[in-house]
Parts: structure tokens; C-alpha cells; sequence
């Protein structure tokens, strides 16, 4: 009976096997399912993907789609018996009025150099890691770095409060070694923005910088330095050049993230310190007809992130094909 139920498909042949995965793949109407589905490449790469496609398109792009459509209404939400009408005159509105520039223009300059300053603090870390350090300390030292970020945003911006604050750690230590009579002004500045931003941001530079260092191979410097070249020379001419793509990635990540940051610069920065994504919230906070214009502000934000963004990847895309010549 048991080689008869087994012959038609109903139990594994394998009587030994007993566990739910090894029956299920013992079973013939299984085999042959997957058999089907996977016996092209191409199948395979569906099944894969249609997940992973499904998710970016229904909660990343959906949301943004969304959003598009908002921002050419002309009221939302929509009143009940009302028509929906479509407008530019919430897009016109930024163009219109000049006091919006200021904060958006703020916005990108402030990333910008954010940007920069997290790449100039991380480099030296993620080359330490990855020259520096033995493979058996790197996934240690990596894991030490990490825990900072297993804490959400709000609580790593309220300690960096606590550390710039006028009875913080920094105006204490600098009073103590007697640099300072009185507690220094950090809060509330451009400074304590750009440190709470950089701090924040670290971790989305020193990966893609680690990885593209990681995966020098130590001989191209060892090759230099036999035909002469000095140290800063071998980083100029063959480390930094081969690690144009990590610095393309990490700094594309920081600089769009920081673009969107809205709870850092509340809590740390000050009325001459005011961003983009105060101004969009803004809308958002009124009753009335106001989410049309948020929204509207909000995609001419990602718009122009994006637009620098690719930017910055063409002159980075030239650099590494003009270091290639």
C-alpha cells in the first residue's frame, strides 16, 4: 500500500524523510509546479522579483504617485458632492513668491556641504577599517559603529543636544581645561544642525566608502610604491581614483536623505536655520485647502534633489572615465 501511495505521488518515496519540506518536496504535484515555474531563467527571475517589484511600486513609488496627483488639485482633501478640479496654481505659488526660495535654496546649500563634511570625517575611518585593521577585528569594530543607529532619529538628535547644551559635555570639558569662561552658544546654529546631520548621516557614507576599499587590492600600491611614488601620491593617483564609485554612493545617500530631514533641524537648528521641509510641514499643520500646496512643494523638493543628484553622477561618471584614459 505504502509503495502504491507513494508511486502516485501522495507520499515521499523517502520514508526517512519526515519533516513538512521534506514531504512537500517529495510530493509529485510539487515537483511538478516547480518544475514548471522554473525552467526557464526567466520564470525563475519572476518569481524572484515579483515580490520586491510589487513592494517598491506599491509603498515607495504608490505614495509618490499619490503625492503628484495631490499637488494638481486644487483642494484635498475632497469636500463630499464636490468635483475634483486640476491646477498648476500650487506650483505656481513656490515660483510666485520669493519667500519660498529661500528656505528650499537653503535646503540643498546646507546638504551640500553636509554632504561633504560627512565624506571628509568618514574617509579616514572606512580606510582605517579596511587597510588598516585585520579581517578578524573589521566585523567587530563595523558592529561598534553600527549600535549608534539601532536608535531611532529623535533619540540620537536629543543626544547630541545634550552634548552641545551649555551645561552639555562639550562646554564642560572645554571649561575644564580653562579654553572658555562661559558656556559657548552651540544650539539652536547652523553648527548644531550640521553636527546632528553628519552624525546622523555617517553610517549611509562609511559603508559604500568601506566596501569600494575593501576591495582594493593591496598590490596596486605596493606596484606604486616600487616605481617610486610616494604616499600621498599612491592615495591621489590610485586610491582615491578607484574609490570614485563608493564616494558617488555615499554621497548620493547622505544627500538626499538629508535633504528630507525634518526633526533634526527642528529640535537643533534656529530661525536662521529654517529648511525646506519645515516650510512643506507648515502645510500640512493648517486646516483648509493647504495639503495641494505641501505636496506640490514637496515634489518640486524631490525634483530638485534629483536633478542635482544626476549632476553630481555625470561629473563623477566623467571623473572615473577621465582617470581611466
Amino acid at each position: 500500500m505504502r509503495n502504491e501511495a507513494a508511486a502516485q505521488g501522495s507520499i515521499p518515496q523517502n520514508g526517512g524523510d519526515r519533516t513538512f519540506w521534506g514531504r512537500l518536496s517529495g510530493w509529485t504535484a510539487y515537483r511538478t509546479v516547480m518544475g514548471i515555474a522554473t525552467a526557464s531563467p526567466r520564470r525563475q527571475f519572476i518569481i524572484l522579483a515579483a515580490f520586491p517589484i510589487l513592494w517598491v511600486l506599491t509603498q515607495h513609488l504608490g505614495p509618490m504617485v499619490q503625492m503628484l496627483r495631490v499637488s494638481l488639485l486644487d483642494a484635498y482633501p475632497v469636500a463630499p458632492g464636490v468635483e475634483q478640479s486640476f491646477t498648476l496654481d500650487n506650483y505656481a505659488r513656490f515660483f510666485g513668491d520669493q519667500i519660498f526660495w529661500q528656505p528650499f535654496f537653503r535646503t540643498l546649500s546646507f546638504a551640500a556641504v553636509f554632504t561633504f563634511c560627512t565624506l571628509i570625517l568618514t574617509y579616514p575611518v572606512a580606510y582605517f577599517l579596511a587597510r588598516h585593521v585585520s579581517r578578524k577585528n573589521r566585523m567587530l569594530l563595523l558592529l561598534l559603529l553600527l549600535i549608534p543607529f539601532w536608535v531611532g532619529e529623535i533619540v540620537r538628535t536629543y543626544a547630541i543636544m545634550i552634548l552641545l547644551g551649555n551645561t552639555g559635555a562639550v562646554n564642560l570639558v572645554l571649561q575644564w581645561f580653562g579654553l572658555i569662561d562661559r558656556p559657548i552658544p552651540f544650539m539652536y546654529t547652523s553648527f548644531s544642525m550640521g553636527v546632528g546631520i553628519v552624525y546622523l548621516t555617517a553610517l549611509y557614507m562609511l559603508l559604500p566608502l568601506y566596501s569600494a576599499l575593501e576591495k582594493l587590492p593591496n598590490s596596486y600600491n605596493e606596484a606604486a610604491a616600487d616605481l617610486g611614488a610616494g604616499a600621498w601620491t599612491r592615495f591621489r593617483r590610485v586610491t582615491l581614483p578607484l574609490t570614485f564609485e563608493g564616494i558617488s554612493s555615499g554621497c548620493t545617500l547622505v544627500f538626499l536623505i538629508s535633504t528630507g530631514f525634518y526633526a533634526t533641524p527642528v529640535l537643533l537648528g534656529g530661525p536662521s536655520t529654517t529648511v525646506f521641509a519645515q516650510t512643506i510641514a507648515g502645510f500640512f499643520h493648517v486646516a483648509g485647502d493647504e495639503w495641494p500646496t505641501g505636496a506640490a512643494f514637496a515634489t518640486i523638493m524631490f525634483a530638485g534633489a534629483i536633478v542635482l543628484t544626476a549632476v553630481f553622477q555625470k561629473l563623477m561618471y566623467a571623473l572615473r572615465k577621465g582617470d581611466t584614459k
